[in-house]
């Protein structure tokens, strides 16, 4: 079965600092790219960090951007997303998603062919 188990949420003050992680299993982790989506209470989801299948290309949301760091680590079939100078704002429901090595579009989560459980993010003032 393919799995894409997130972790690592919890409550910080504002500007502190949280390590989120999304362990994959089921599918060839190599041949996938990872992105990071959140929805915050009564908004949308919205793309906040992806990286390329191989580890070779990340890019992230303008609202995270020098904040959030993604790696990836193929021996454990994991990616992180260390997040940094946390905001209230960033108060959301993270979730990882994966998408096959191709034409897609990583801020698109109808191209993504696989979700994982999300993992709350609550920053307080």
């Amino acid at each position: 079965d393919v799995q894409l188990q997130a972790s690592g949420g919890g409550l910080v003050q504002a500007g502190g600092s949280l390590r989120l992680s999304c362990v994959a299993s089921g599918f060839t982790f190599d041949d996938y790219a990872i992105g990071w989506f959140r929805q915050a209470p009564g908004k949308g989801r919205e793309g906040v960090s992806y990286i390329s299948a191989g580890g070779g290309s990340t890019d992230y949301a303008d609202s995270v951007k020098g904040r959030f760091t993604i790696s990836s680590d193929s021996a454990k079939n994991t990616v992180y997303l260390q997040m940094n100078s946390l905001k209230p704002d960033d108060t959301a429901v993270y979730y990882c998603a994966a998408a096959l090595e191709g034409d897609y579009d990583p801020w698109d989560e109808e191209d993504m062919d696989y979700w994982g459980t999300g993992t709350l993010v609550t920053v307080s003032s």
